[in-house]
């Protein structure tokens, strides 16, 4: 929800185990960066069908283990002392939530400035298909911005930039809004690309079609370096595939941005083929915007 203030937080998915800090150090760094408070939200186990008819149990009694309601408690608890100790001056909340981690960051999406979650590059096939998977869902039907932040830390290169990907459409432009937001509040530069992928069919004229990428990516970025002109903007057109090109070109980035092309239910595969390829394959933080 919306603080007193009206600001909407920076929600932020913590994994109980605190060995995977990264995504919940970048949320909080971006909470500063943005003047917005945090939002930790730690979703337990969920009820199950036990052995004996009509028998509701819970996952954890069955195995033997501790609670879900006292793992996550322990696990906000260290969760916000981190988030103390590395931003003092941070406005933090925790919430301990039921359900399906998607389902429920979904919700929160609703009242967010942007949700954070981490990723372990588990393969395409298991994040497809696993029910465990977050990042997929969630980004494809967010409200608002989702940056996946992957396990372990990358290598950035100096001097910082963000890449963005462009390509005319709505989702795009606002992914360039957010990009030019992003490197402005990091001091990074900004790197624009369109990537133009040649047809199954060819193309009659390719040099038009290349003009024609240079004009739609020139309209694109115009009139926003206006806005942020201390961002150093760097626009190109690049022939290849888009996940290809846009992974080797962020590959020592701060974070890719692109835009979503979800079409409304609840799984990943409507992710559009872009986007859905950057969160494979992008080893830096991947910041989906939708328009």
């Amino acid at each position: 929800m919306s603080g007193v203030d009206g600001r909407r937080p920076i929600v932020v998915g913590v994994d109980p185990d605190p060995s995977k800090r990264l995504a919940l150090a970048w949320a909080a760094d971006e909470a500063d960066r943005r003047a917005l408070p945090l939002r930790l939200v730690h979703v337990r186990g969920v009820l199950i069908r036990g052995h004996r008819s009509g028998e509701e149990q819970l996952s954890w009694e069955q195995s033997g283990q501790a609670s879900p309601q006292s793992v996550g408690e322990q696990a906000l608890d260290k969760a916000v002392a981190f988030v103390e100790s590395r931003r003092p001056a941070l406005e933090v909340s925790a919430s301990l939530a039921d359900g399906e981690p998607a389902w429920v960051l979904r919700e929160e999406a609703q009242n967010a400035a942007m949700v954070v979650v981490g990723s372990w590059h588990l393969g395409v096939r298991r994040e497809l298909f696993s029910s465990a998977s977050v990042a997929l869902p969630l980004s494809a039907h967010a409200p608002c911005p989702v940056a996946v932040v992957p396990e372990p830390e990358h290598v950035t290169q100096q001097p910082a930039y963000i890449v963005v990907g462009v390509d005319g459409s709505p989702h795009s432009a606002a992914a360039v809004d957010l990009a030019f937001e992003e490197a402005a509040l990091r001091g990074a530069a900004l790197r624009a690309l369109y990537v133009w992928h040649t047809p199954l069919l060819g193309v009659l004229d390719e040099d038009a079609a290349m003009r024609e990428c240079r004009r739609v990516l020139s309209e694109t970025v115009a009139g926003r370096t206006a806005t942020h002109p201390g961002v150093e903007l760097h626009h190109e057109v690049v022939r290849g595939h888009p996940v290809q090109v846009l992974t080797e070109a962020s590959e020592h980035a701060l974070s890719l941005v692109v835009g979503t092309r979800g079409h409304g239910g609840f799984t990943g595969m409507l992710l559009g083929s872009v986007s859905q390829g950057a969160l494979h394959h992008a080893r830096c933080p991947v910041i989906t915007v939708p328009v």
